[in-house]
């Protein structure tokens, strides 16, 4: 383990951001309070806005300034004054106690006049609502004054005390397609009379897929996932409605930006082929998370500095998706995946750091993570 914050000396050596013992154990324990009221992906829930209050008092109480984004469940907080001449580094998280961990080590710098850059902190919740709460959270005007933003983001996949770095796309771009199809429904025994709306349906499943894996360039990597599909209520009567509704994800930004008129080709064809009246509901949801190199690296530093080397990994693009895409179109930054994954064989956790009993180890590294990197000049 690194030197704690309070023996960090002014020497040109570049400090880690590892947690005081007292931070760690209030840290774990405000982690395991906020996992009783998790916020959850609807901004306007009331265990969001629980959430939100708990880390905006305890922010207050430290001496900060916190104040809350439109909707009540965000949370931006400056740290150090503003410098013209240098932008502030912002560090993201949705309600968790990760970025809480690191706004208290940064603002105990901060007070010993030590914190080389200023810093805001964006408590985002709704990161998983499509569109997402960094929509909202932009027209905020939180990337005001903003040079360079870094995430984490819980990641079953990779160890327990490690992160995994990619530089340039590290997620998917996504798209929520909802079909609504009408047609003459009527009884089994006449289907040529009817708009086989059953047939249809199935039909539109299977296709859509595999005309998109023929028709766009497969190292897009261009994947359509049907989560639901609802047509019928009885053995012998052909319906009069369908739906379905999936997601397409692709690996690069043309793709998401080319999928929509082949999606409304393709489903326009197959409908007419059984005489199915069709609405397409087509929302481009997220771009991909695109890291920027200098940004990633400065996460690897950070990283290194406070876990070693070995705790570094080297991580693939997933078919996952983040609305912290949404900022890095704004400025240069980076994303970190926050391993999850216990080493010791016990069950998974899941993709936030609070969703178990035994997520104590993240969430502090995480912390460590930002602030860590938030110290480098």
């Amino acid at each position: 383990m690194g030197p704690t914050l309070s023996e960090v000396n002014d020497s040109p050596a570049v400090p880690s951001g590892a947690l005081p013992t007292g931070l760690r154990a209030e840290l774990i324990a405000f982690r395991r309070d906020l996992s009783r009221r998790p916020a959850t992906g609807r901004p306007d829930s009331h265990d969001a806005a629980a959430a939100a209050a708990a880390v905006l008092a305890r922010l207050e109480q430290d001496g900060l300034r916190p104040r809350a984004l439109p909707g009540g469940t965000g949370i931006v907080c400056d740290i150090g004054a503003t410098d013209p001449a240098r932008p502030r580094l912002a560090l993201h998280s949705d309600i968790d106690a990760v970025l809480l961990g690191a706004a208290l080590a940064l603002a105990a710098l901060e007070r010993e006049g030590r914190l080389p850059r200023p810093v805001r902190l964006i408590l985002q919740p709704a990161d998983e609502a499509a569109p997402g709460g960094a929509l909202g959270a932009i027209e905020a005007e939180v990337l005001a004054g903003v040079g360079r933003i870094l995430a984490v983001h819980g990641d079953p996949d990779t160890d327990t005390g490690r992160i995994g770095l990619r530089q340039g796309p590290i997620t998917a771009a996504v798209g929520r397609l909802v079909l609504k199809l009408d047609g003459a429904g009527g009884h089994s025994a006449r289907p040529h009379l009817t708009t086989d709306l059953v047939m249809a349906t199935a039909k539109m499943a299977t296709e859509l897929p595999a005309v998109l894996a023929r028709r766009m360039d497969p190292r897009s990597g261009v994947r359509v996932v049907w989560d639901r599909i609802e047509a019928g209520h009885a053995c012998n009567v052909i319906p009069q409605h369908a739906e379905l509704e999936g997601t397409v994800r692709c690996l690069d930004l043309a793709a998401w930006n080319d999928a929509p008129d082949l999606v409304h080709e393709v489903i326009d064809q197959v409908a007419g082929m059984y005489r199915a009246k069709c609405e397409i509901r087509y929302q481009r949801v997220v771009p991909p998370v695109v890291n920027e190199v200098e940004s990633t690296e400065l996460l690897r530093e950070a990283m290194t500095l406070s876990r070693g080397a070995h705790a570094v990994e080297d991580t693939g693009q997933s078919l996952g998706c983040a609305d912290f895409a949404w900022y890095l179109e704004q400025v240069p930054g980076a994303l970190a995946r926050l391993g999850l994954r216990p080493v010791d064989g016990s069950p998974r956790h899941g993709v936030h750091p609070g969703e178990s009993e035994d997520a104590e180890d993240p969430v502090v590294i995480g912390a460590e993570l930002l602030a860590g990197a938030a110290l480098l000049v």
